[in-house]
């Protein structure tokens, strides 16, 4: 009997050994791998692929359904590819999804998807082999071909059109009138936005061919031409920041693919300006500024022919010279070697300069300015900062930062404005009119004596545009004096 007993509990310690052997041969442990884990998408619309290995079976999450589409989503436990299909990004904004891929068992892996975005068909339609004849001149070659620049404000940027600010349609002759006072330069001020359509960022085609005839004359008369894009209802310059950054960017892209290939023809007398006064104001801002100088270098580069050579013109911060000093340390990279310049302006102290309409909260109204120019009979509208240790510092800043680098400075705005005919004149008349006559001889013959190139601000109060006659000689007699 005890012999039998012994037979029994052997087998059925032998049948529980067993038992548990094939059991435990049973348990399949899960395994995943997913490749790759990271793609991204062009903005047009793309596809890739995914290849998950797995031993059970898996399926895909995708919070993405309305851009993003999967050839499946669920396998079993063998190896698969999976197609990933990216619609057209139009929403002017990047977007981006995880994705995941669960097997059980704690057994999660993730692909993280981005996509870039477009607002705008691409307008790079007939880029042109890279094109020198003509273009020969370094930007410090160029720059030093500039006398003095004249701006025709008020006009090609008017919002409502060219003459919807009060001035005539742009003439040769008044190109010439503006060549024979001493000026060699001209900074056409230009909007494209009104002139677009908002759904696909094309300029009118008449829009471009009356600003190409614009340019033509001042080719055509041995002037040298800075074409921008004005302030153009602020879409850019008033939106320097992280939300409109993609949708800013579709635009400039769109916008200067078409100006440059309008204009790709002219030699070196014509140069591209990427905004005019963007509100840019600490160093995040002017990181976000410098993303939209480099799409603008590279849609004009992306042209070809002659602009592949063009000197190109980008904005400090705010164009104010200290800003720029202080946060514009980078340049946009640029594959043209030497053909960049940098913009900034000048009207200090702004309540002599730019105030014209009584006081201001932010400042009393100045008549009288400099050195010999003060008043004793109104002394309280002497200006007290901004006077000519102020000029001498703020541009030995740009000298020391860019001139003396070799990077041309380009003072693309300045100027000062007689009082005389508004119910805001000084009661020292004759004191305030040397005053400005002062201002504007001193800042123009600083500027040039730092290497900036000055370009005067006018809108037709010195040079009648519908005669071509002199309506301020004290004003200009006073820069080209500047400028000897």
């Amino acid at each position: 009997m005890k012999t039998q007993n012994w037979y029994v509990l052997t087998g059925l310690v032998i049948l529980a050994i067993m038992s548990a052997y094939c059991s435990k041969k049973s348990v399949i442990t899960p395994t995943l791998s997913v490749s790759p884990s990271e793609i991204a998408f062009k903005a047009t619309g793309d596809t890739a692929e995914v290849t998950i290995s797995s031993n059970v079976a898996w399926d895909i999450s995708n919070p993405a359904s309305s851009w993003l589409q999967l050839s499946k989503t669920n396998g079993n436990s063998s190896e698969a590819s999976v197609q990933l299909i990216a619609v057209a990004n139009t929403t002017g904004i990047a977007r981006s999804v995880v994705l995941e891929v669960n097997a059980g068992n704690k057994q999660l892996r993730r692909i993280s998807v981005t996509q870039a975005s477009s607002l705008y068909p691409g307008y790079n339609i007939s880029p042109a082999p890279a094109d020198a004849t003509g273009m020969g001149s370094t930007a410090v070659q160029l720059a030093a071909k500039f006398k003095l620049g004249w701006n025709i404000g008020n006009t090609l940027e008017a919002i409502g059109g060219e003459t919807a600010w009060g001035n005539p349609l742009i003439t040769e002759s008044y190109i010439k009138a503006i060549k024979a006072q001493g000026f060699n330069a001209v900074r056409l001020p230009c909007s494209w936005n009104q002139h677009s359509d908002k759904a696909t960022a094309k300029i009118q085609d008449a829009w471009l061919s009356r600003v190409k005839q614009v340019v033509q004359y001042c080719v055509n008369n041995d002037m040298y031409v800075l074409l921008n894009i004005h302030w153009d209802g602020g879409w850019l310059e008033n939106n320097i920041n992280s939300q409109k950054k993609d949708s800013v960017n579709a635009k400039q892209r769109a916008f200067w693919e078409q100006i440059a290939t309008t204009m790709r023809d002219f030699d070196e007398h014509l140069l591209f300006g990427s905004a005019n006064e963007p509100a840019a104001d600490n160093a995040e801002q002017t990181a976000i500024l410098t993303s939209y100088h480099q799409t603008f270098v590279n849609a004009v580069r992306s042209t070809g022919g002659r602009n592949s050579y063009r000197v190109l013109v980008v904005q400090g911060p705010s164009t104010n010279i200290e800003k720029t000093n202080d946060l514009m340390n980078v340049l946009p990279t640029d594959p043209a070697k030497d053909r960049m310049m940098v913009e900034v302006h000048y009207y200090s102290p702004s309540q002599f300069c730019l105030l014209m309409d009584g006081d201001a909260s932010w400042g009393k109204m100045f008549y009288y300015w400099g050195a010999g120019h003060h008043s004793t009979i109104e002394p309280e509208r002497n200006a007290t900062w901004g006077e000519e240790s102020d000029v001498d510092a703020s541009f030995a800043r740009m000298k020391t930062k860019y001139t003396d680098k070799q990077i041309p400075v380009i003072m693309g705005e300045y100027g000062t404005y007689r009082r005389d005919n508004n119910k805001y004149a000084p009661k020292d008349l004759a004191t305030h009119n040397d005053a400005v006559d002062y201002w504007l001889t001193y800042v123009t013959k600083q500027a040039i004596a730092n290497g900036l190139k000055p370009f005067y601000w006018d809108t037709g109060g010195a040079l009648d545009r519908r005669n071509n006659t002199v309506l301020d000689k004290r004003t200009i007699d006073a820069i080209v004096a500047g400028a000897k």
